[in-house]
């Protein structure tokens, strides 16, 4: 049985580049706070948890006083950098550039919008930490939409600007940017009252097409993610869609033996959050299952 990796898996720039400062941080410390799991990969947070990163949320932010504080690439609202600087706290911050780029944008139209009473429409996962950033650049204002009923929740008399979480699905938002134009022409609005931007990493948006293609040349596909990323569950439904014999593991402990019975050719593959590392255990197991039959 062959068993190939994916070389286009594996974290994306932004994940790499906050482990990397973490990683680094921690060599001159014992401890690192970071406000919120680094990467939404259990696997990943455990193995960083023995070097010295302590994982915080907001509420025990606030407590803190005179220490360091890491922020994950996923960024920030305002009110994080405000309690930091209020409490003597030095943030490490890791926030990838694409986010930050997208905060500042979101931030202008909405400072625009709110001139000519428009809504700023963020296409993404409530309580994703990511959405929670971006949210924060219009004072908790922006309508957060995930899926077709969500749009009830837009004024479509008013002009709309629509943004996208960096790690949702570029086919999903096409989808909601055609139904809030529908919406819009239905309440007569012209065109002018709409602008939609396609905020979506294109490292992410790009594996979609790399995915697929890899999909189709394996008997079985072993998608490895954390079951909190949405990038992965984005992805792995990509893999499932062009290759039914597709199956999600968090790491090798999840493995089925059966899922290999009549597999000459197993492709191992991952979200923008999957350490290498992680990938190369699942592969490791999946040949040990192979000798085991022989």
């Amino acid at each position: 049985m062959n068993v190939t990796i994916d070389k286009n898996s594996g974290y994306c720039f932004g994940v790499e580049f906050a482990i990397q400062m973490a990683e680094d941080e921690m060599e001159n410390c014992e401890e690192l706070y970071c406000l919120g799991d680094i990467v939404h990969n259990s696997m990943e947070v455990k193995r960083l948890y023995a070097k010295g990163l302590r994982i915080i949320d907001r509420e025990q932010l606030k407590e803190l006083r005179d220490t360091k504080v890491l922020i994950r690439a996923h960024g920030e609202p305002p009110e994080t950098y405000k309690t930091a600087l209020e409490n003597n706290i030095e943030l490490i911050d890791a926030s990838c550039p694409v986010v930050l780029k997208l905060q500042n944008r979101v931030k202008h139209a909405f400072d625009v919008d709110k001139i000519k009473g428009g809504q700023i429409v963020i296409y993404g996962q409530v309580g994703h930490a990511e959405v929670i950033g971006l949210a924060g650049q219009t004072g908790d204002e922006a309508i957060i939409v995930t899926t077709e009923e969500d749009l009830d929740k837009i004024d479509f008399s008013r002009p709309v600007t629509l943004f996208s979480q960096t790690t949702k699905s570029t086919k999903g938002f096409y989808h909601i940017k055609s139904l809030i134009e529908e919406r819009l022409q239905q309440a007569n609005q012209d065109s002018t009252a709409f602008n939609a931007n396609d905020s979506i990493c294109r490292q992410v948006s790009n594996r979609e097409p790399q995915l697929t293609k890899f999909s189709v040349e394996h008997d079985v596909i072993i998608f490895v993610s954390g079951k909190k990323s949405s990038n992965g569950k984005a992805l792995y439904s990509v893999c499932k869609q062009h290759n039914p014999n597709s199956y999600f593991v968090e790491n090798e402990e999840e493995l089925e033996k059966e899922w290999f019975a009549n597999a000459e050719s197993v492709g191992i593959c991952g979200a923008t959050s999957t350490p290498m590392w992680l990938m190369q255990q699942v592969a490791d197991n999946i040949k040990r299952f192979d000798l085991e039959t022989v």
